[in-house]
């Protein structure tokens, strides 16, 4: 028997569903990526988004994903190897 939608978004912990939501702002991070870390597929991801996050704020996230080519695999140019900036993540240096 399959999980519903519902369900399977309420056995995510608050950092899982915390990751996913900044996963899917991301603009390079294609949703399979989500879906190989954390067993999301897109529409649980927009399950996710829309329950979490306020109604005006989900649509216009709605708006910039929605044909985005970097969101989909497939749909990538192959220059694109990465899934974020080189310079995003930089490491903390301690004193």
């Amino acid at each position: 028997m399959k999980t519903s939608v519902r369900n399977k978004v309420k056995l995510l912990s608050e950092d899982e569903t915390s990751r996913i939501i900044e996963m899917a702002w991301e603009d390079r991070t294609p949703f399979e990526a989500i879906e190989r870390l954390f067993g999301v597929s897109e529409p649980e991801v927009i399950e996710i988004m829309r329950s979490n996050i306020k109604r005006k704020t989900f649509n216009n996230w709605r708006a910039r994903v929605s044909g985005r080519k970097t969101k989909h695999i497939k749909l990538r140019s192959p220059d694109v190897s990465r899934g974020y900036c080189s310079t995003q993540y930089k490491p903390v240096r301690k004193r």
